[in-house]
Parts: C-alpha cells; structure tokens; sequence
C-alpha cells in the first residue's frame, strides 16, 4: 500500500460519493461526469487496496472500509472548507469613493460598472454623484478636490466634466472619455410625411435643446451640425423647441416623438441598440468637454486607484467618437 495521502480531489470524490451514495449525484454536485467519479473511486481503491463501495444492479453501499474512512474524510474536507472560507471573507479590503456627475453616473458608468466589481471584489467602492463635478468653462472650478479621509483606509478621487485644466497643482488630471454629440429622434420620425431622410429634413421636425450645460460656449451647437452635415444653420431655426437643463428629461422627449436632439453619443448607447431612439444620419459634433479622472498626487500610485484607472482609460479608449466630427 502506498504511504502518504491519496489524491485529495479523489478523497472530496469520495466523501460526495458515500454522503450521496450515488455516483451520479456525486457527479452532479461536482460538475463532472458519472464515469469522471467513478474513474476516480477505482483510483482510490487501488491505492487503499480494498474497495471502499459494494456496487449492486440499482443501489451502492459502503463496504466495511468505506464506512471506516467516511467520517474522517467528510470532517477533514469540513474542516478544509471552514478554513477557506474564513480566509476568503477576511480578506483585507480597501475603500474607493468616486464622485462623478450623475448623468455620466447613471447612462455611462454604473452600467459598465458590474466588470470591475467582479474582477476586484477586494475594493469597496463608493460611487456619489455630483454636480459640482461639472465644470465652468468661464473658471478652474476644482473646488476642494478628492482628499484623502485620515485614519479611514479608503481613497477619494473624482471625474470631471470640463477642460481638463493639466495646471492644477497637487493633482494628477488624465482624459478618459471624448464625447461626440449626434442627432437623435424617435424612429416614428423616420418614416411619415416628411421622413427624415437626409439633414435638411430637419426643417420638419421641432429642435429640442439639451441646456445642461449652463455656458452656451461650450454646448455643440445646431449651427455646427449643419455645417457638417452640409445645409444651411438657418434649417435649424425653422421650428423652435423646448429648452431642457436635464438630459434625461431631453432623452425622455426626443423618444416620445416630440422633436429631434443633439445628445452625447456615448451617454444613449442603450438607448439606440434597443431602438428606443435613433440616430439617422453620420454627423457628429465633437464636445470642447471631456470626462476626466482627477486624482491626488499622494493617491496617484495607490493600488485601488491604479486599478479603477486602468479599468476606466480602457472603456473609454473602446467607446471613441464616431469618425466624422467638426472641421
């Protein structure tokens, strides 16, 4: 008989096998197959020299070896289990408070937000929104900044929507999403009397404007769009619409057929897949601002930042603007 221990993963074979007393149940809890536990049984056997089952036609038994070897096993694997689990529960974490703005919260990150929970279940992340988190074009509006809370453990940065001002000492400011604006409507709006087929169509629909953004400077204008799209700004005049300083509320008349839009690409993904809205024509007005991650100085090299920032620059390097944008 050989010395030392039998192959642990044919022991917790055995001890699913005796507790069932069932290859195939055995082989269901453990994600093999019928003839994988059996395999394995003979392995055993072999090694302890003895069979451990009395196999009969319908049933199994435990032989007088097996009945031995049970209880020992079924406590030791106990025991393996408990120790795991004390260890993966304990495992140290680290909290990360991120404070971004609540449209870029609610349409862009936290639906992608599921893959970086799951790959890093050691950071507790604590996400707020803010507006304050939005820029002023007229002015450096960094406020106070993320800081970094004593004897807490946890770090704080935050995403901004701006310029991206690179001279803000003590402060590590990175771009990582460029947005590009499009025109949207409901699909109602491409068939009818006057469809929208082609960019001076819009003379037709009513010109719904997205005032979120309070500096008129830097909002993609109707007057860019046309240019790109190769008509006259003045088409854009023809049915004034409704001012809305929400984009959600924007979103909610455009898919209900009140007019047509300019809205951030990147922000109705969903929305266009699932056909809620649609996007007609190529034309895209790039954005003067950008989504930026602004991070202290003192927490730049912290591992729970580094990971949210590797994570976040590779998402927003995949959802690029569209091709064509302004001249």
């Amino acid at each position: 008989m050989p010395t030392g221990l039998p192959s642990l993963n044919a022991l917790r074979v055995f001890e699913a096998a005796a507790r069932h007393l069932s290859f195939k149940l055995a082989a269901v809890e453990l994600s093999v197959t019928p003839t994988a536990v059996s395999h394995q049984i003979r392995d055993l056997e072999a090694w302890f020299g003895q069979a451990l089952f009395t196999r009969h036609t319908r049933r199994l038994e435990l032989a007088p070896a097996g009945e031995a070897l049970y209880p020992k096993v079924k406590e030791g694997i106990g025991c393996l289990v408990a120790a795991v689990e004390r260890t993966r529960t304990t495992t140290p974490t680290v909290g990360l408070t991120i404070t971004v703005p609540p449209t870029f919260a609610s349409r862009w990150l936290v639906p992608r937000l599921g893959s970086f929970t799951g790959q890093h279940a050691e950071i507790v992340l604590h996400l707020k929104t803010s507006l304050e988190t939005i820029d002023d074009a007229r002015r450096d509006s960094l406020h106070q900044g993320p800081a970094h809370p004593a004897n807490t453990g946890e770090v704080e940065a935050e995403i901004r929507y701006g310029l991206g001002v690179a001279s803000r000492p003590g402060y590590v400011v990175e771009s990582i999403l460029v947005t590009d604006y499009v025109l949207v409507c409901a699909p109602a709006l491409l068939c009818g009397a006057h469809p929208l087929r082609e960019p001076a169509d819009i003379r037709y629909c009513m010109i719904i404007h997205d005032d979120s953004l309070p500096d008129e400077r830097v909002r993609p204008s109707w007057a860019e769009w046309c240019t790109l799209g190769g008509i006259a700004p003045a088409l854009a005049e023809a049915t004034p619409g409704p001012h809305f300083n929400d984009t959600g509320t924007v979103l909610a008349a455009v898919a209900n057929g009140m007019g047509v839009a300019l809205m951030a690409r990147q922000l109705i993904g969903p929305d266009l897949a699932d056909g809620r809205i649609a996007s007609p024509f190529e034309i895209s007005v790039p954005s003067v601002f950008r989504y930026y991650l602004v991070v202290p100085e003192t927490l730049a090299g912290h591992p729970a930042l580094r990971a949210f920032r590797d994570w976040i620059t590779r998402l927003g390097a995949e959802d690029r603007p569209a091709a064509r944008t302004r001249t």
